[in-house]
C-alpha cells in the first residue's frame, strides 16, 4: 500500500464520552446522509500525509461505494492516514477506526473520534515557547539524522508541554507533530537519514518545525466538527477489534507486493516514535536510522496473505457487506480475492480504477501504473 503526495500503544485513555451524548443518539441522525458531492468535498480538506496506502484520491469513488452499501455502524480496520474513517464520519456514520500502528490512531482520535475539541492559539503558543523541562531525548538520538538540531530541539520542547495535556487537546497536537515531521521529511518516509538529500527547495522543506506545527495544528482544527453520532478510535491488530456486528467492514490492509516490501515499522519509525515520545518503544542502536522493532503484519508477504485474509474475512462474516481496497500490483490476484470472499459472501462485485501506485521508494517504483480494486461482498 504505497502513495505519496504526487498521487498520492495510547500513553492516557481519553475521557470517555458524556452520557447524555450516548443517550440522546436518535435513529433518524445514525441514517442521515448528506449530499454526497459536499461530503467528498469535505473529506478531501482532511489533512493530506504522505502514507503508503492512502485513499485520499479515491475518495469519490469509495463514497459512492458507502452510499450504495448504506448502513450505520462501520469499521475502518486499517485506518493508515485515517481520510477513509473521516469520510466516512462526513457521510453520517458512528465510525469504528482501528491501524495496528499508534500515530494512525492518534490522528483518527483528534479528527474522527473528536467532535468538538481544538487547540486555541495560547494552547499554541505555549506548545511553540520556550521548554519547561530540560528533556533531550530527540535532540541527541537523532542528532544529524532527518532534522535541523532547531527542528529537534522543537519536538523535545514541544513534548514538554504535550506531556501534561489531556483528552483529544492532546491528540491534536500529537497528530499535529506527526503530520508536521511527516510533511518537513522528503518524500514523507524514513528510510534515509541524510536531511539533505531529495532537497528541492519547496516550501515544506524550508518551513521551520515550529511553522510546520502552527500549520498542521490549525488543519486539524478545521476538520473537526460534530456529525450527531459517536465515534471511536482503537489501536490493534486487526485480528483484536472487537467483535461489535457492524453494517460494514472497510478493509485496507497491507498490500504484499510482488516485488520490495510493505514494511510500515520501516517506512514510519519515527513517527511511530514521535507520537508516544519513544515510551515502550526501544530504538534499535544498531541500525543507521535509529528505527524501532518491526512489526509483523501476515498480510505484507506473498507466503502468508491468503491465509491472512481468509482469517480477516470469517472474522467479519456477520457484517452487513465487506468493502475492501486492493491493488492490481500485489498478490493475490483479484480472481483469487473474489473466490475467498466468496467463501461468506454470496455476491460479490469488482470495481478496477486506473491508478499511479507504488509499493516502494526506489525511483522505479514511483513509476508504476495499476489499478485499484474496490470489493464489495454481500
Amino acid at each position: 500500500m504505497t502513495d505519496s503526495l504526487d498521487d498520492e500503544p495510547n500513553l492516557m485513555k481519553n475521557v470517555s464520552e458524556p452520557v447524555d451524548r450516548l443517550m440522546n443518539m436518535t435513529t433518524s441522525s445514525l441514517i442521515h446522509r448528506p449530499d454526497l458531492a459536499s461530503t467528498v468535498a469535505q473529506a478531501q480538506t482532511f489533512p493530506r500525509i504522505r502514507y503508503m496506502g492512502s485513499k485520499y484520491r479515491l475518495l469519490p469513488q469509495l463514497a459512492e461505494v458507502f452510499e450504495s452499501v448504506g448502513g450505520r455502524t462501520p469499521v475502518d480496520a486499517s485506518s493508515g492516514s485515517g481520510v477513509v474513517s473521516y469520510l466516512l464520519k462526513t457521510l453520517g456514520y458512528s465510525v469504528t477506526s482501528n491501524d495496528f500502528l499508534t500515530f494512525p490512531s492518534v490522528i483518527t482520535r483528534a479528527t474522527v473520534a473528536n467532535w468538538s475539541e481544538t487547540l486555541n492559539d495560547a494552547e499554541v503558543d505555549a506548545i511553540c515557547g520556550p521548554t519547561v523541562d530540560d528533556r533531550d531525548f530527540i535532540q541527541s538520538t537523532f542528532k544529524g539524522l532527518y532534522f535541523t538540531p532547531e527542528d529537534l530541539r522543537f519536538f523535545d520542547s514541544a513534548w514538554s508541554h504535550i506531556d501534561s495535556m489531556m483528552g483529544y487537546k492532546r491528540d491534536i497536537a500529537i497528530a499535529a507533530l506527526v503530520l508536521s515531521a511527516a510533511r518537513k521529511q522528503p518524500r514523507g518516509v524514513f528510510t534515509f537519514t541524510d536531511p539533505t538529500k531529495y532537497f528541492d527547495g519547496r516550501r515544506d522543506l524550508r518551513l521551520t518545525m515550529r511553522e510546520h506545527f502552527r500549520e498542521a495544528v490549525h488543519d486539524y482544527n478545521a476538520v473537526v466538527f460534530d456529525n450527531g453520532v459517536v465515534s471511536e478510535s482503537l489501536c490493534g491488530d486487526v485480528f483484536d477489534v472487537p467483535l461489535i456486528d457492524p453494517d460494514i467492514v472497510y478493509l485496507d490492509p497491507p498490500y504484499a507486493p510482488k516485488k520490495d516490501d510493505a514494511d510500515y515499522t520501516k517506512r514510519y519509525h519515527f513517527l511511530e516514535g514521535l507520537s508516544v515520545y519513544w515510551q515502550d518503544m526501544p530504538i534499535m542502536e544498531n541500525t543507521k536510522t535509529k528505527k524501532i522493532e518491526k512489526r509483523h503484519t501476515p498480510f505484507a508477504s506473498k507466503r502468508t496473505v491468503d491465509d491472512a485474509l481468509v482469517r480477516v474475512f470469517e472474522q467479519f462474516s456477520d457484517a452487513g457487506a465487506i468493502v475492501m481496497s486492493y491493488s492490481s500490483n500485489a498478490l493475490p490476484e483479484s480472481s483469487r480475492i473474489v473466490e475467498l470472499l466468496k467463501t461468506i459472501k454470496k455476491d460479490v462485485q469488482v470495481t478496477a480504477v486506473d491508478y499511479r501506485y507504488s509499493f516502494g521508494t526506489h525511483s522505479a517504483a514511483l513509476k508504476t501504473t495499476a489499478q485499484e480494486l474496490i470489493f464489495v461482498a454481500r
